[in-house]
């Protein structure tokens, strides 16, 4: 069995474009019954507001120092991303707010239900936030999409109307800044090595490939995968 442990943010686009280039590697290996995932918080602003205060093409021309018209044409290149891999993908059109809550539901799901609900949780945060440009801070937005993934509404309002999972979403937060994650997608195979970024399906391939050989007692063959691969932190989104 691979472990992977895998931080990541719901207003990431390098998150789930890397999530999905993973699952598709999984799937094209029939890996689905070796691989165990799990989910870590990282918020990439806690600072960000509950209400949506400006565009994505605005804030990624503040963030970068870019007129309007460069910050939409790079949006667009990463959603061309997205698109690549079947997804409708709409950085352009996000709607930006705080993920806090939605990563204390993930808390909840991983504690009382099954990891295929969790999984189903997880997708329909990236598809409310990137493909049907929902606000993840609203709490009715949260309830529709766990109810969605099988989730109890009695347990998910009581979680989003108190700080439940709080202290475990600024867990994981800290334990990434000990190991010094500065963006995500980051992810760590079965506790021996790490992936920073969203690699290509084939570079996915080879690092699970890798692992098992490793599990296996066999020497590692070749070299780390020299593509350069996807990350977004604090300061933005960037190729490696």
């Amino acid at each position: 069995m691979i472990t992977l442990t895998i931080w990541s943010d719901f207003a990431c686009p390098y998150c789930y474009i890397g999530e999905t280039r993973l699952e598709r590697a999984i799937e094209e290996l029939g890996l689905e019954d070796e691989v165990q995932i799990d989910y870590r918080a990282f918020e990439l602003d806690p600072s960000a507001p509950n209400e949506v205060v400006s565009t994505t093409p605005e804030r990624f021309a503040m963030k970068y120092c870019l007129s309007l018209e460069d910050a939409r044409k790079q949006i667009d290149e990463i959603s061309a991303l997205g698109r690549e891999l079947g997804i409708d993908f709409r950085y352009a059109t996000t709607l930006y707010s705080n993920t806090r809550d939605a990563h204390r539901l993930m808390k909840l799901a991983e504690v009382e239900y099954d990891h295929a609900t969790v999984e189903r949780l997880n997708e329909a945060l990236f598809k409310a936030y990137f493909v049907e440009n929902l606000v993840l801070a609203d709490h009715e937005v949260l309830l529709k999409k766990a109810l969605g993934a099988g989730m109890d509404e009695e347990k998910v309002r009581r979680v989003l109307d108190s700080d439940e999972f709080d202290d475990e979403v600024r867990f994981d937060e800290r334990e990434a800044a000990m190991r010094g994650v500065r963006g995500v997608p980051y992810i760590v195979f079965n506790g021996n090595f790490a992936v920073p970024g969203a690699m290509s399906v084939d570079g996915f391939k080879s690092a699970l490939q890798r692992e098992l050989k490793k599990q296996q007692s066999e020497h590692e063959q070749g070299s780390d995968n020299a593509e350069r691969p996807h990350q977004c932190g604090p300061d933005g989104c960037k190729l490696l």
